[in-house]
């Protein structure tokens, strides 16, 4: 059996574009569908965020895409790119989700400790106390957080997808099915309510909110390639 994953270092895996990763992917090349995951996670943990009420659905909505793109890469035909097929499947995911939630009525009938959905999870950081800086970094991101998770879901989805995830107006729009001047309106519209909400509290960081990094991230590759073993999509 070819195992090229076994002869790849970090840094080449790394260095690889984004073409090189998913044809290894279709390979069944474990390190590449890693890497990929990688490479993916903060934008489509956003992307999912835009639309769930918590972190906790979020992630549920990104292991459900990267499984579906993972175990269908048949089906993708590189007419776009990958991130940006991914990325369609999380918002499919995420509205399927939805749809299912909406049909049963189930709206979290099981209270965990008192966390509404204007709060946020604090993702795990140094063990250490942190210094005066760091502290002051967590308490402003948790503050964006904050505004940012009570915003309504149409105009958070497309913050967080262009101010937070880098994507350009255009491809909000396509990926979304919109008209351009929706998307616009609806930037504009976020971007004023999170002013009326922290007014002047904060200059600019948006980069830094909802990140999926570090233990979570690792965290994500480990369950996406265990499902995948275990489904025989990964030797």
């Amino acid at each position: 059996m070819n195992k090229p994953s076994k002869m790849m270092s970090d840094c080449a895996e790394r260095q690889m574009s984004e073409a090189a990763l998913v044809a290894a992917a279709r390979l069944h090349e474990e390190a590449a569908v890693r890497e990929l995951i990688r490479r993916l996670n903060g934008r489509l943990f956003r992307v999912a965020r835009g639309l769930m009420s918590t972190d906790a659905e979020a992630e549920e909505v990104v292991q459900d895409a990267y499984l579906a793109a993972f175990t269908h890469l048949d089906g993708f035909r590189n007419a776009a790119r990958f991130s940006t097929w991914i990325t369609r499947i999380t918002l499919n995911c995420a509205a399927m989700r939805l749809r299912k939630q909406h049909a049963q009525e189930e709206y979290d009938t099981v209270e965990e400790p008192a966390l509404r959905s204007g709060e946020v999870v604090l993702f795990p950081g140094l063990e250490t106390e942190p210094t005066e800086a760091a502290l002051g970094r967590m308490q402003t991101r948790a503050l964006i957080e904050a505004a940012v998770s009570e915003l309504p879901s149409d105009i958070r989805l497309v913050f967080l997808m262009h101010d937070a995830s880098g994507l350009s107006l255009h491809d909000i729009a396509r990926d979304l099915s919109l008209p351009l001047g929706t998307v616009k309106t609806r930037l504009m519209r976020a971007r004023h309510r999170l002013r009326r909400i922290i007014t002047d509290r904060i200059q600019g960081g948006f980069e830094t909110i909802f990140p999926f990094a570090g233990h979570r991230c690792a965290g994500m590759a480990e369950s996406v390639v265990a499902l995948l073993k275990e489904r025989q999509h990964l030797p």
